[in-house]
C-alpha cells in the first residue's frame, strides 16, 4: 500500500513562484510514488469574502495551473474542496474538540488579526481545524507544506490524536511535513519583507502566467539598497531575499558569481536583477505556454474536476461512515 499524501492551495488567484517551488513542484515529483490527493481550497478562501465571479475564476486559475505544472489527474486525485461535503462534516466534528485558547494562540491567526482587524471572522480562528479535516479525511501521513504551515500541521496531529483518545481508538494516523528536497522551501517576495504571497499585492509576486515583460518590470522594481559598504558584510533582508530567489531559479554558478561580486563590493544591482528576471522567464516558460492552452479547454477542465470529485468522495465517504460510527451516530 502506498502512503497517502494530501495538500492543497487556496483559490485566491493565480499561482506564483512561491506556490510552485514551495508546493506544486513537490506534488509533481511525488505523484508516481504515493497515493496523492491535491485539492483547490475554495472553502478556505471564503475567509476573505470573494465575489461569486472571483471565486469561480480563481478556482479555474488554480485547476489550470495544477495541470500546466504537470500534475496528472490519472496519477493523482485533483479535486475542488467544496465538491467534497464530507470535509465540512469532519470539520464540524473536529471543531467540537478544538479549544479557543489553542486556536487563538495560532501564529497565523494572530498575524491575520493584526493585518485585518476589521475582518476577524470565525473561519480565520478555526482555519487550522478545516486544514486538519482536509488531511484527516483521507487519513494522510505525509503533507507537503511550506514552512509557515508547520504549526497548522502540528495542530492537525493534535486534533487527530485528541479524537483517538476521546473515542478510545487508533483511527487517525499522525500526518507529518514532507518534501522531496532536503528542507521545506520558503520563497521570498519582491517587497523585501517576507515570503511571496498574493495578499501582499501584485508587485510582490511573480505569477506562473506572467509574460516576460511583466516579470522584468516586477523584478527591476524589487526592493534593494545602496549596495555593500564593506567586504563580506551580512546582507540586509531585502537583498538576502533576492539572493534566495536567485538560488531557486538560477544555476548554482550564476548564484555563486553574484555572491562573489557582492562580497567584493563589486555588485551592480541592475545587472543582478536583469539576470534574475531572465532566469525567472526561462523557469516559467513551459508552464506559461501550457496555461494558455489548457485554459481554453473548458470541457477538459469539467472532466478533470468531476473525475477528481468522485475519487475524493469515495475516500471521504468511507472516513465519515467510520467516524460517525466511532462517535456513536447510529441509524434506528
Amino acid at each position: 500500500m502506498k502512503e497517502t499524501v494530501v495538500s492543497g492551495i487556496r483559490s485566491t488567484g493565480k499561482l506564483h513562484l512561491g506556490n510552485y517551488y514551495g508546493a506544486v513542484k513537490n506534488f509533481v515529483q511525488m505523484q508516481n510514488d504515493y497515493n496523492c490527493y491535491f485539492f483547490i481550497a475554495d472553502l478556505h478562501s471564503l475567509t476573505t469574502h470573494p465575489t461569486p465571479a472571483d471565486l469561480h475564476g480563481n478556482i479555474k486559475h488554480v485547476l489550470v495551473e495544477y495541470l500546466a505544472s504537470g500534475i496528472d489527474p490519472e496519477n493523482s486525485t485533483i479535486y475542488i474542496q467544496s465538491d467534497v461535503p464530507e470535509i465540512a462534516e469532519l470539520y464540524l466534528y473536529l471543531n467540537m474538540n478544538a479549544y479557543m485558547g489553542e486556536l487563538e494562540r495560532s501564529t497565523s491567526f494572530k498575524d491575520k488579526v493584526r493585518a485585518n482587524p476589521d475582518n476577524v471572522n470565525a473561519g480565520l480562528l478555526t482555519y487550522p481545524v478545516l486544514m486538519a479535516a482536509d488531511i484527516l479525511i483521507h487519513k494522510a501521513t505525509k503533507v507537503p507544506v511550506g514552512k509557515d504551515q508547520e504549526q497548522h500541521l502540528e495542530m492537525a496531529r493534535t486534533f487527530g490524536n485528541r479524537f483517538n483518545r476521546l473515542y478510545n481508538t487508533e483511527y487517525f494516523p499522525e500526518p507529518y511535513a514532507f518534501s522531496y528536497s532536503d528542507k521545506l522551501v520558503k520563497v521570498p517576495g519582491l517587497d523585501g519583507k517576507g515570503k511571496m504571497g498574493k495578499s501582499e499585492g501584485e508587485a510582490n509576486a511573480v505569477y506562473l502566467s506572467d509574460d516576460p515583460e511583466t516579470i522584468r518590470k516586477k523584478v527591476m522594481r524589487a526592493v534593494s539598497d545602496g549596495g555593500p559598504t564593506e567586504e563580506n558584510q551580512p546582507k540586509p533582508e531585502p537583498i538576502q531575499n533576492l539572493f534566495d530567489l536567485m538560488k531557486v531559479v538560477s544555476s548554482a554558478d550564476t548564484h555563486a558569481h553574484f555572491e562573489d561580486l557582492y562580497n567584493k563590493m563589486q555588485i551592480r544591482y541592475g545587472d543582478f536583477k536583469k539576470q534574475l528576471a531572465e532566469d525567472m522567464i526561462i523557469a516559467t516558460a513551459p508552464m506559461r505556454e501550457r496555461i494558455q492552452d489548457i485554459a481554453k479547454d473548458d470541457s477538459y477542465l469539467r472532466q478533470v474536476a468531476k473525475h477528481g470529485a468522485l475519487k475524493a468522495r469515495e475516500s471521504a465517504q468511507k472516513t465519515i461512515r467510520e467516524v460517525r460510527s466511532l462517535i456513536g451516530f447510529k441509524s434506528f
